[in-house]
């Protein structure tokens, strides 16, 4: 069984790829590169990752026209990068419209052509940033759109192992199957160190914290989102 793992370089998408390393799948590995700011980053942590599993299988795609669609704060420089609210409710500056249904169709293209039978994506519904496109129904309806957009004999299926865990219950799973978190990236705004107070520099320390376990990763600062 083939298995195309959909790599941003964070530490979600990493987790997902121990998983399937683990249950022993011939693994392929896709990254996206779509003006994200920290772009160069992502890309560099998505090479270290494949790398770290021996993963030769890659595939690097430009989708630089979701940059130059925008309304995203992670690919339009005009609009700032807020800082953490890990109480809101509402959907962040962060969210790049429809952005995982682009990924996901991407892959599928791939999977269809090179014969994988699955596609692992590292999306996280309970704990994440209240993206509408890291929730499970919204998976469980794109398989159906596969089914519907494939040949006859192509069975692809999206798998989505760390969607109802919290993120600290992912910290914990990856250091259960020694995850290189050294080789994974969070930050939405720097590349250099880690800033420490965007939505997604926080809810990563905080999950490190719950969990009990030192970021490797270097940060700007670190607050304590325990309090």
């Amino acid at each position: 069984m083939k298995a195309v793992l959909l790599v941003s370089g964070g530490m979600d998408s990493l987790v997902a790829t121990a998983l399937a390393h683990r249950e022993g799948f011939e693994l392929a590995a896709m990254h996206v590169n779509y003006g994200q700011r920290t772009w160069t980053k992502e890309l560099e942590c998505f090479r270290q990752i494949c790398d770290h599993y021996g993963i030769a299988d890659r595939l690097e795609v430009d989708a630089m026209f979701l940059s130059t669609i925008g309304g995203s704060s992670l690919t339009d420089a005009k609009i700032p990068v807020g800082p953490a609210d890990l109480a809101g409710t509402e959907i962040p500056t962060s969210y790049v419209p429809f952005r995982n249904a682009n990924f996901l169709s991407m892959a599928v293209s791939w999977s269809e052509v090179i014969g994988a039978n699955r596609i692992y994506i590292g999306a996280v519904e309970e704990d994440s940033s209240g993206y509408p496109d890291c929730r499970k129904i919204f998976y469980d309806a794109f398989n159906q759109v596969i089914d519907l957009g494939t040949r006859p004999e192509t069975r692809i299926e999206i798998v989505t192992p760390l969607i109802a865990m919290s993120k600290a219950e992912i910290v914990k799973k990856g250091m259960e199957l020694d995850a290189p978190f050294h080789f994974s990236w969070s930050c939405y705004k720097s590349e250099g160190k880690a800033c420490g107070v965007c939505d997604s520099c926080a809810r990563r320390l905080r999950a490190f914290a719950s969990a009990g376990m030192d970021d490797p990763v270097e940060y700007e600062v670190r607050p304590n989102y325990l309090q």
